[in-house]
């Protein structure tokens, strides 16, 4: 198969000016990865390149910002924590509610720089980002089951680890088993360095009393989250891995459909599961370091019975202050929830050649922890 993509085309007019190097080794290994392994149909090949220039370009853009700008600390930040697809969203958006709490929206993510300085240039991105969602949409006809994004949603910040080309992002998009391999062997200290700098920027327009930052990948570097937020506090959810894990692979499988001429959704099933275990395993590890006032811990099916109650009692193990105003807006939000007619997300483990069994060898010492 020839060549796809190029690192040198990737960097193009981009004059070198992308801060330290560290984006290098991880694009050289995605790219290599990618021609190795995928065989993209015509919209794969455009999204995949718009892709990956797109994030370069936005670092490129914060680099010089930081280079002619001194910025303070950013705010504390709080973390939702836990498997992708076990209730991370619900426990985020009910936590969004809170004043206090000031997430991301999704057009900041795609489209932060160069920063919006006037109402319209601000509603002119919006736009310019539903019309890129309405097209994913349009190409992924799940995604809208899946999850659900609008440019002024508050949005995890997964996207943000693309700039620094370390993301599991680029695992949906693409078959690259040598990336994953890097992905959980290498440091994401830098990608926490250039996290910073992107919610340094956005306090140019303010600074919240609290970050609420969320990204499934996040279980697996608290570490390197503390050398850059050391006063950061997490609220880690904890769902049955062979509810969560079906349902990842299921979001996996319709993305790279949107983008292959092919897919394999039993070696789907294998990457899934092992690069989550991975994360999950070095996290639980990870997360002993934490004092009791840093981490709560919510299991989502008690979660789901009753949040609010759920929620209060993070902010008491937290130290943080619950008005009746985000008292009400959680009751509001959650009554208007249940009574919202969604369109169902399908899927089943043996679709990605994968059982009960082995998800649950897979995960044993966690699910013995947790009970399930």
């Amino acid at each position: 198969m020839g060549q796809q993509f190029t690192v040198k085309s990737m960097l193009r007019g981009l004059d070198g000016k992308l801060g330290e190097n560290d984006y290098i080794e991880p694009l050289e290994i995605l790219v290599d990865s990618i021609n190795k392994h995928n065989k993209f149909n015509i919209f794969g090949k455009v999204a995949f390149n718009h892709q990956l220039k797109n994030r370069l370009k936005m670092r490129k853009m914060l680099n010089e910002l930081h280079e002619n700008n001194n910025f303070d600390q950013p705010a504390d930040p709080v973390f939702v924590i836990g498997l992708p697809r076990s209730g991370t969203s619900l426990l985020f958006n009910l936590l969004s509610l809170d004043i206090a709490h000031r997430s991301p929206m999704y057009w900041e993510i795609m489209h932060l720089m160069p920063l919006a300085k006037t109402q319209n240039a601000r509603k002119r991105r919006e736009f310019k980002t539903n019309t890129e969602l309405k097209l994913a949409k349009t190409i992924i006809p799940k995604l809208r089951a899946i999850h659900t994004i609008r440019a002024t949603t508050p949005e995890e910040c997964q996207q943000i680890a693309t700039m620094n080309i370390r993301s599991f992002v680029y695992m949906c998009m693409a078959d690259v088993p040598e990336y994953v391999e890097y992905l959980k062997s290498t440091s994401f200290d830098t990608v926490f360095k250039w996290h910073k700098k992107f919610y340094q920027a956005l306090e140019l327009n303010g600074k919240p009393t609290r970050w609420l930052l969320k990204d499934p990948s996040h279980i697996g570097h608290i570490p390197e989250i503390l050398k850059e937020y050391p006063n950061a506090k997490f609220i880690h959810i904890h769902r049955d891995p062979t509810e969560s894990v079906a349902s990842f692979c299921s979001l996996t499988k319709n993305v790279r459909l949107a983008f292959s001429k092919k897919i394999d959704t039993d070696d789907i099933g294998k990457t899934v599961i092992d690069f989550w275990n991975h994360n999950l395993t070095k996290g639980m590890e990870d997360r002993k370091s934490l004092s009791s006032d840093q981490i709560v811990d919510i299991q989502y099916s008690e979660f789901v019975k009753n949040p609010l109650d759920h929620i209060k009692n993070a902010y008491l193990q937290l130290n943080f202050d619950m008005n009746i105003q985000t008292e009400n807006k959680i009751q509001k939000y959650l009554e208007q929830d249940k009574n919202m007619l969604k369109p169902k997300h399908r899927y089943t483990l043996d679709e990605f050649g994968l059982n009960q069994k082995d998800i649950k060898g897979q995960f044993k010492e966690y699910m013995l922890n947790y009970d399930f």
